[in-house]
């Protein structure tokens, strides 16, 4: 018998198809790529229904809606107190143009984790007066708060051209930090008046009008991440999550572990950033993230760019979550 979820009866309710909104209206072939990504990785008790599902090419969407039926479950989601609708956030892969020396308004480097422990926990006011840094350099970028979310976000691209004039993309990846708290910047702009929102546009010409105010405004933010950089094998598909597996734009969800298991088929049910048109798709369980807390919360995997960036930081919206479970498990306390 399948591996059941680690969660409590009040937090997993067994319920019939019928129940989730949307149901049959999705294009499941869409998504098929990410649930075979999750099953190279599958959580205990998901290698039967793995097997199963790589022996399977649905020739339409209405073969694979079947196929998971027959083989799995739906089990409702709700809080701790009984609560069934909690909260949709959603993330994005920052892409950022930069050279790979400093020239122009290519000024902002990006860092290689330092060996030395005592190195690596400077704050970021006092990274660019230590000349250890300098061979730690890996590239440059034009925008400080860019570079900023880049930090945030964890890993991005950087497009960058060579002497021939060829783009070149490739990955950088999380590393490690400082051991520095951390501290919104956009935050004490806002509080001090310098901007009126804090999108990533809004932040970026806020730099452009004010450049000898930047560094100390990111000063405010002590801690730094520093980053790997990797050979973009395939521009389709997104970072590895922490499932260990590429993540999907549109598919791949970041989760609490603490009450969902990383490669878990999830059913959502929410609307699109600041509209009311539903928002109602099988997704995957691929990342977490320690801002992730609770059964009925997920963070949305929207992509890479500047149309990502935008979905990403309007989306804010109440969710309702199912969990397709391996048939014949039951949940335990």
């Amino acid at each position: 018998m399948p591996a059941t979820p680690r969660s409590t009866p009040q937090r997993w309710v067994a319920v019939d198809w019928k129940e989730l909104p949307g149901w049959g209206n999705d294009d499941l072939l869409a998504a098929w790529p990410a649930l075979l990504a999750s099953c190279q990785r599958p959580a205990p008790g998901w290698a039967e229904f793995c097997a199963r599902a790589a022996l399977q090419s649905p020739a339409d969407p209405l073969e694979a809606t079947v196929f998971l039926m027959k083989h799995l479950r739906p089990w409702r989601l709700s809080a701790d107190g009984g609560e069934a609708t909690g909260l949709m956030t959603g993330y994005f892969e920052p892409q950022l143009t930069a050279s790979r020396s400093r020239q122009g308004a290519f000024q902002w480097p990006l860092h290689a984790l330092p060996a030395d422990p005592a190195l690596r926990r400077t704050p970021r006011r006092d990274i660019d007066a230590n000349p250890r840094f300098a061979a730690l350099e890996l590239a440059y970028v034009d925008d400080p708060f860019a570079l900023l979310q880049l930090q945030i976000q964890g890993s991005g691209r950087l497009v960058m051209r060579d002497a021939s004039g060829a783009e070149r993309i490739s990955r950088v990846a999380y590393a490690g930090h400082n051991d520095q708290p951390f501290q919104s910047v956009a935050r004490a702009l806002l509080d001090r008046g310098e901007v009126s929102d804090a999108t990533p546009r809004t932040l970026s010409d806020w730099a452009r009008r004010n450049p000898a105010k930047v560094r100390e405004a990111l000063a405010v933010n002590p801690r730094v991440v520093y980053f790997r950089e990797e050979a973009l094998a395939n521009a389709g598909l997104g970072p590895r999550g922490a499932q260990g597996v590429a993540l999907t734009p549109g598919r791949s969800v970041a989760i609490d572990r603490n009450h969902i298991a990383l490669g878990t088929l999830l059913w959502v049910d929410s609307s699109e950033p600041m509209s009311t048109t539903p928002l109602r798709r099988l997704v995957l369980a691929q990342d977490t993230g320690s801002a992730i807390q609770g059964a009925v919360r997920a963070d949305f995997f929207w992509g890479w760019g500047d149309e990502a960036a935008l979905l990403a930081s309007r989306t804010k919206q109440p969710l309702r979550l199912w969990a397709l479970w391996p048939e014949g498990a039951t949940p335990k306390p």
